[in-house]
């Protein structure tokens, strides 16, 4: 998708829709050089998304390479920092910044207005923007999959079907017999959360098998490969990712999850990062957690498996990720989203029918997401500052 570069200093604010960590960035960078910038968040504070995650979450990203423009993560919250610390460390950004940020407000349609964007928001608020960025999150809107029969099972009587985004910790899960559905980051950390929080039986269902990594090494940050081979040919880091893995990895074969068919870096470009071991492998080797078949359906309070096996859990809980949720916002919007509703261009680029419009947040690099937000940020904010 071609693009372009809006000219001109910018007359109104620049405003940010999202307070979370791409958002804030943007605003800093923005502020650094001199640019009034609104941030709207339609939460009552900043980094809502990282306050409703459950609480064992930790960054997957070491604390260095994890900082945003202007504000280092302090060395007490230690190298995997705590999701309570992460929303600490975004208010302390957001206040050392001094960002303008306006929360209760949320933008419902963005309009391109001549030379300007007018946004529409709560309470009939008609803004008028010089740019915008958009950052409103990679994981905005959970999403649940159209089983068949998911109207019926949930309304059983003492069946319970959550999405991951409910989940908080394993107390409430103490004795039962839980599902997780889905073997992504979450899936596959809730499910050893479980197993090691007391609940009585675990299984996670899987559909594509993973790729898992260490989140170190030898002390070496998984996050550190991910930045040396992010601009390296697909097929080299396919076969590298697989000799490592033979070396670093024991073969789960046997417990239902064989070394994945395609590459590592083959499926992160399809959308899929590795799985991040933080005591799967360990719960899955010693039968705390047992995987099984990927979910079919629902049916007379039972669970559908595609092998044909029909189990009966006390509880769902489904890791089936989120959508951008970008249509309301700017689908009327000739080419800025494609046809997965995701945005055609992120950080400084703007798609050549939106000059002005900018994005950060909606990629999901294996070098690590506040690295990028960070790195986007800057880059947005010079382009905007120099003349949108």
């Amino acid at each position: 998708m071609a693009t372009t570069t809006p000219q001109g200093p910018p007359v109104h604010p620049v405003y940010v829709v999202g307070g979370g960590p791409g958002g804030l960035a943007v605003a800093a960078a923005l502020r650094e050089r001199g640019v009034r910038v609104v941030v709207l968040e339609k939460s009552d504070a900043v980094g809502a998304s990282w306050r409703g995650h459950y609480d064992r979450l930790r960054l997957h990203t070491t604390r260095r390479l994890s900082g945003l423009p202007g504000l280092r993560m302090p060395r007490a919250f230690g190298r995997w920092v705590a999701r309570a610390d992460v929303v600490r460390y975004l208010e302390k950004y957001a206040e050392k910044h001094e960002l303008e940020v306006v929360t209760g407000v949320e933008v419902f349609r963005v309009e391109r207005a001549g030379t300007e964007w007018v946004l529409h928001a709560t309470g009939g608020r008609r803004l008028v923007a010089g740019a915008v960025v958009v950052a409103t999150g990679y994981n905005h809107t959970p999403r649940l999959p159209e089983w068949p029969g998911l109207d019926t099972y949930t309304s059983a009587d003492g069946k319970e079907l959550v999405h991951a985004s409910a989940y908080r910790n394993p107390g409430p899960y103490e004795g039962k017999d839980v599902l997780v559905v889905g073997a992504g980051n979450t899936g596959a950390e809730i499910a050893a959360d479980l197993a090691e929080g007391g609940a009585g039986r675990v299984r996670l269902a899987v559909r594509t098998v993973p790729h898992i990594v260490r989140r170190t090494t030898a002390g070496w940050a998984a996050q550190r490969t991910g930045i040396l081979v992010r601009r390296l040919p697909t097929g080299l880091v396919d076969r590298m990712g697989a000799a490592m893995a033979r070396v670093a990895l024991p073969d789960l074969t046997a417990y239902g999850l064989p070394r994945p068919e395609k590459g590592v870096a083959t499926r992160q470009r399809e959308g899929a990062v590795p799985v991040q071991d933080v005591g799967l492998i360990d719960a899955v080797r010693a039968g705390k957690v047992e995987v099984v078949a990927a979910v079919e359906g629902f049916e007379d309070g039972e669970v559908l498996l595609a092998d044909g096996t029909r189990i009966a859990p006390d509880a769902v809980i489904a890791a089936t990720g989120y959508l951008r949720a970008l249509e309301p916002l700017l689908g009327h919007l000739d080419g800025v989203l494609d046809g997965r509703g995701r945005p055609v261009v992120h950080g400084a680029r703007c798609p050549r029918e939106a000059p002005g419009l900018y994005f950060t947040g909606f990629t999901n690099p294996i070098s690590g997401m506040f690295r990028e937000l960070a790195m986007d940020a800057e880059k947005i904010a010079r382009r905007i500052a120099r003349g949108r």
